[in-house]
């Protein structure tokens, strides 16, 4: 054995996969009793994210499966959130559309947030472009987003990609004023200088300095779009301008639900306390990891809030 080995105490000793799993999960749950809000939108958001994996398991019908004799059945056990106009299982239906519409809000925050980093990105570093980028951005926003998101919809049709490409032309620009922003404010930084000095090109700082240093305001405004996405899904389902009425969606049920109101009620209460429930999520797992990014908010945090 080889004096260096001789040296090597327990402590010291590498940690086998188990106990680092273990000291992982310690930790979690240490900022999880730190942060309520990120512990109870985790849990909410990791809930649904789980029935929506395991829809084809959990569902006792399927979701496009008619039964004429039992339309607008209440719930029973054999149908707990009842059927529709159509006799179709409710709680099958629910757990399909949580399938899409976290499919969707996943691929909007990915499509919009590659799109606003590179143009938040150029128009941080590069003023020139930076005229000609925030006044397309800001065309954008002039807009307001559910009509600009129907007005996509009926030129592109009703596909799920152009769902994806409507909503993702929404939330853009949102991501990109916060990279600009962010961009803006290391761009003038002593170790951008420094490096700009030493003859590192743009890519370079943007890679080591600037993208770690956006990317905690980036992930928070992910989850904001993420839950936001959602709504506006739901919302283009209901007024016919998302996907096919056939397609078991959210907006979709509440939709074939609106004409039963008073007769059968649970064909939109439920659909309506999913969303109300992942955008409840959502929304406190934003503000728990936005509080985990901000060093003022998370010492307030530690410290029980006191002021």
């Amino acid at each position: 054995m080889s004096v260096t080995e001789q040296r090597l105490t327990v402590d010291e000793r590498p940690l086998s996969p188990v106990w680092g799993r273990w000291e992982s999960l310690r930790t979690l749950v240490r900022v999880g009793q730190r942060n309520v809000s990120m512990a109870i939108g985790g849990t909410i958001v990791s809930a649904v994210a789980l029935a929506a994996l395991l829809a084809p398991v959990i569902a006792p019908h399927d979701p496009a499966t008619l039964d004429v004799l039992g339309r607008l059945s209440p719930p029973t056990w054999a149908h707990p959130f009842g059927t529709d106009n159509l006799g179709r299982d409710i709680f099958s239906r629910v757990l399909f559309g949580a399938r899409l519409s976290l499919l969707i809000g996943g691929l909007v925050v990915g499509t919009s947030g590659a799109l606003g980093t590179l143009i938040g990105m150029l128009a941080g570093f590069h003023p020139r472009l930076d005229r000609i980028l925030m006044r397309v951005v800001d065309g954008l926003m002039a807009f307001p987003g559910i009509l600009l998101a129907i007005a996509l919809m009926a030129a592109t049709g009703q596909r799920l990609e152009n769902v994806v490409i409507a909503l993702a032309a929404i939330f853009t620009p949102r991501m990109a004023r916060v990279v600009r922003a962010v961009v803006l404010s290391l761009r003038e930084m002593e170790y951008v200088q420094a490096g700009r000095a030493l003859g590192a090109t743009d890519w370079r700082i943007i890679r080591v300095h600037v993208l770690p240093n956006a990317r905690g305001p980036m992930i928070v405004q992910g989850t904001f779009i993420f839950a936001e996405s959602v709504l506006a899904e739901a919302a283009l389902d209901f007024l016919g301008a998302g996907l096919p009425p056939d397609v078991p969606t959210w907006g979709t049920i509440i939709a074939a639900g609106r004409m039963f109101l008073q007769r059968a009620p649970w064909i939109t209460i439920f659909p309506g306390v999913a969303i109300m429930l992942t955008v409840l999520g959502l929304n406190l797992l934003g503000d728990g990891l936005r509080d985990l990014a901000d060093p003022h908010l998370r010492g307030q945090t530690r410290t029980g809030g006191a002021g």
